[in-house]
């Protein structure tokens, strides 16, 4: 069955069925439900809704977003609306430090990137003050989406001096790996959290709906010796994301 026919109104809209926004909000969570509209499909138009229920277009715009806050729509600037695709979360522990690469070969998934810069910049104010560098100082900035079996995940803005990486390039897949065979893998790092909502272009490169809840991460990153090596920012999806730390009772 087509969503043009699940949408006949003669098969559902009753005089006596209540709101007819309410009616059409749960023929299209039956069609999402039943499968006639899958994962990531994209729904037809508010326009052509309307034509074939013969509902006022005000009437379809308050269904769909009644979907949207129920999270089983997902709107995209431009685009459309589509069905939002359910998202098995990843458990991350805060314990250990390792990169996003690390994390995700141990749960035996395969990442990539998306380069959306890499290379040689002159440093923002606030990362001369993380990094402790003079002002004017250049250093290597590594921004990439970052994604697991095909899933966009993260975005994730590493910022480093260039005695620790002179050549951002030779990073192809883990930051870690580069660091760890030239000696500058960090030892340990301080990291804080911030709840915040995607603008339009996070969301669009991990593709949710603006507006999406996420987790905004800061990392700074010593070497043993105490030198900051890493400043990271990123961002990362709330929806498919739970940070993990083991509490103890501190010791007397």
């Amino acid at each position: 069955m087509t969503i043009a026919e699940h949408l006949r109104p003669s098969d559902w809209l009753r005089p006596d069925g209540g709101p007819r926004y309410t009616q059409l909000r749960n023929r299209l969570r039956d069609a999402i439900r039943t499968g006639i509209l899958t994962p990531n499909a994209s729904l037809p138009p508010e326009r052509e809704i309307a034509e074939i229920t013969g509902l006022s277009r005000v009437t379809v715009r308050k269904a769909m977003q009644d979907l949207v806050d129920e999270g089983l729509v997902m709107q995209r600037q431009g685009s459309g609306s589509f069905v939002r695709e359910t998202v098995a979360k990843v458990e991350q522990s805060l314990l250990n430090l390792t990169s996003f690469t690390e994390d995700m070969a141990q749960r035996g998934m395969q990442t990539t990137s998306l380069w959306l810069e890499r290379g040689i910049v002159r440093a923002s104010p606030r990362e001369i003050e993380v990094l402790g560098l003079m002002p004017g100082a250049s250093v290597a900035r590594v921004y990439r989406l970052r994604a697991a079996d095909g899933r966009p995940l993260a975005l994730e803005r590493a910022t480093l001096p260039l005695d620790i990486l002179p050549n951002p390039l030779v990073v192809e897949t883990s930051l870690y790996a580069v660091l760890s065979r030239d000696g500058h893998r960090p030892a340990r790092a301080v990291q804080r959290f911030t709840a915040l909502n995607l603008g339009p272009e996070e969301a669009e490169l991990l593709h949710v709906a603006p507006g999406t809840a996420a987790l905004g991460i800061e990392r700074t990153s010593f070497l043993d010796s105490g030198q900051v090596v890493e400043f990271t920012r990123s961002i990362y999806r709330g929806d498919a994301y739970d940070f993990v730390a083991e509490l103890g009772h501190p010791t007397r």
